[in-house]
């Protein structure tokens, strides 16, 4: 009895395989390479890099360790400041001075 169920489970499973759930063809292709599930149980000790990402516990990191979260509060105030200073510095009139500073100091060497 269980395994007629278990075969009829499985050719449902191939028809509604055929069909496309979604409109978008690289959705279906992803659904498609997807394992079917997990064994559910966690690694006695994550091995690989990913896994050790997969496992660390960013919740409680980010809700009990003050770093965490102004870290990122600092990072996006601080970009702006040093995209600016980037912008200056590489600007072509800047490039000029230093130029000329670079060969002044060259001339007093030699």
């Amino acid at each position: 009895m269980l395994h007629n169920y278990t075969l009829s489970r499985k050719m449902s499973d191939i028809k509604a395989e055929g069909k496309s759930s979604s409109a978008n063809p690289l959705e279906d292709l992803v659904n498609r390479l997807k394992p079917d599930r997990m064994s559910g149980r966690a690694m006695k000790y994550p091995y690989t890099f990913s896994a050790k990402l997969a496992a660390f516990p960013y919740q409680m990191y980010i809700k009990h360790v003050w770093l965490f979260r102004y870290y990122a509060a600092g990072l996006l105030i601080s970009a702006p400041i040093f995209y600016k200073i980037q912008k200056m510095s590489c600007s072509p009139e800047n490039v000029a001075k230093f130029e000329a500073k670079r060969l002044a100091e060259q001339a007093e060497h030699h």
